[in-house]
């Protein structure tokens, strides 16, 4: 009768080396995943602060509006280009009356913008 065979280094078939590199991935993910919610959760807490004391906020980034802003200048005939320019307004009116702007906004472009 046959012996089944030992082979040196394995666990439930798999090499040692596979399971080291399965734990690391598994806490690496878990690090990174905990570390996003977080910083997720701490926004999101900064930006209630600011709406309930400010009233409001801006709802795009420097990056974000200007995006915005040349979407709707490459696309007039687009249907949604009207829904896209209140967008617009409504960011540019908010971050001229609040006092503090969520995202990072130097105070020279905010007030160069123009509604649309």
């Amino acid at each position: 009768m046959a012996e089944p065979a030992v082979v040196v280094g394995q666990v439930a078939g798999i090499s040692l080396e596979a399971w080291i590199g399965m734990v690391i991935a598994i806490i690496a993910f878990w690090v990174l995943a905990t570390w996003a919610l977080f910083k997720t959760l701490r926004q999101d807490e900064r930006k209630m602060e600011m709406i309930e004391r400010q009233g409001k906020i801006e709802t795009y980034s420097p990056k974000a509006l200007q995006d915005l802003r040349d979407w709707i200048e490459t696309n007039p005939d687009d249907p949604l280009v009207e829904e896209a320019k209140d967008e617009y307004n409504d960011c540019v009116e908010s971050l001229k009356e609040v006092e503090e702007p969520f995202y990072d906004w130097p105070q020279e472009k905010i007030d160069n913008l123009e509604k649309l």
